[in-house]
């Protein structure tokens, strides 16, 4: 009797190429299509999630694109499983999801992520938001903020001492004027010209003049730190939608693309900080240059994390803007004011516009903005009225502790 008909010997589903093949495929450009603020400054009413919705919103009105297209989503510092829950509170169901954390930079961190993770096609439409209600919190509290971080693991043996953030960056701060003469007044310059680019931002917190005198004498906060030395504290969010080039022909707007990337992690302890004036954007900077196959020169427009005005000083460095110890010298004479010689924090920075927590996105936000021509009276003009072609936005974590860089363009 003749036996059951074999089955056929079912065929492996096809899965993802490897090997020479794999290296060959290409790899898809990636484009900003969306940006966009939620309310800024004092925003006393509104929740985190609710900031994070207002923002991501706006965002993809701005794109034109419908939320359909969105599978990749990240987030971070709000929730209990994020970017989960918040995923969960905007209504999307993301199949690509980053929730890094490595302080302010990481929006730029995430950025590189969803870049490649894009460029590889594992996501068509990344969506990256942020929300924070940091100054209504405290004012809600009555109490100031503890900014002295954990007491376990390396950080146990700093915190006993009372070592607190803003004393990690003016440590580095007074390395920095040890080493290669850098005055007060160099790093006051810097916030000076923080408050000039903010008066013409409509969102800025604060947009009246300062002078260097009047950093000078302030209140001390952490020498040689005086009160306008250190960003501000806002409420706020923002959001940036990453687009597959397949996606940009249907976008409301004309494409940012992204060049390059670079991240970089550094020290936690400061004892194992190999060196108080170099940061890590010395690393994820020359990175970024050399994937985005362009130099410090070519670059229109800088958006530096500017927690304190030594890190806007000492990050320019890094990023090669000037060589090491020549940064008090290079921000003097207005070279970071809007019409200077390299705009930098062209919204008026966390010295000035919007500090909520980490500021990061909003670095991407203002440099989309800046180079396509949409920062109304801050806008950026080169030689012959002609807009930005390049825009670097570099976000500094911690005290120092992490890097990421991210160059975009026309």
């Amino acid at each position: 009797m003749p036996g059951p008909t074999p089955r056929p010997t079912p065929r492996p589903t096809p899965g993802p190429a490897r090997g020479p093949a794999a290296l060959a495929a290409p790899r898809r450009r990636v484009a900003v299509a969306g940006v966009a603020l939620s309310d800024c400054g004092r925003v006393d009413g509104p929740t985190p999630y609710a900031l994070h919705a207002q923002a991501a919103r706006r965002a993809l009105a701005d794109s034109g694109l419908d939320r359909s297209v969105i599978d990749g989503f990240a987030s971070a510092g709000l929730g209990t499983l994020a970017p989960v829950e918040v995923a969960e509170y905007l209504g999307l169901r993301p199949t690509w999801v980053d929730s890094t954390s490595v302080g302010g930079s990481t929006w730029e961190v995430m950025a590189a992520h969803a870049a490649d993770a894009i460029a590889a096609g594992h996501a068509n439409a990344v969506l990256l938001v942020y929300g924070s209600t940091a100054r209504a919190d405290i004012k809600a509290r009555r109490r100031t903020s503890n900014l002295s971080f954990g007491a376990r693991g390396p950080l146990q043996f700093e915190v006993p001492y009372g070592h607190t953030l803003v004393a990690k960056y003016a440590m580095a701060a007074r390395r920095h004027m040890h080493e290669y003469g850098t005055t007060l007044e160099q790093l006051a310059s810097v916030a000076v010209q923080a408050r000039a680019n903010a008066a013409t931002n409509p969102d800025a917190m604060f947009r009246d003049p300062i002078t260097v005198d009047e950093v000078l004498s302030g209140d001390m906060i952490a020498d040689p730190f005086t009160k306008l030395h250190c960003c501000i504290r806002s409420d706020g969010g923002c959001a940036v939608l990453l687009v597959a080039e397949d996606l940009v022909p249907d976008t409301a707007k004309a494409p940012v693309w992204v060049l390059g990337t670079g991240t970089a992690v550094s020290h936690t302890t400061m004892s194992e900080w190999d060196d108080f004036t170099v940061s890590p954007a010395a690393v994820s900077g020359r990175l970024a240059f050399q994937r985005a196959g362009l130099t410090p020169g070519d670059v229109d427009v800088a958006e530096l994390y500017d927690a304190f005005t030594y890190m806007t000083l000492v990050t320019l460095e890094d990023l090669g803007f000037c060589a090491k110890g020549e940064g008090g010298a290079f921000v003097e004479k207005g070279r970071l004011l809007r019409d200077g010689e390299l705009p930098v924090n062209t919204d008026g920075g966390g010295l000035s516009a919007c500090h909520p927590g980490m500021r990061g996105l909003f670095l991407l936000v203002e440099a989309v903005r800046q180079l396509r021509g949409e920062a109304g009276e801050g806008q950026v003009r080169k030689a012959g009225g002609r807009l930005p072609e390049v825009a670097l936005a570099s976000g500094t974590g911690g005290w120092f502790c992490s890097s990421g860089t991210v160059i975009l363009g026309r």
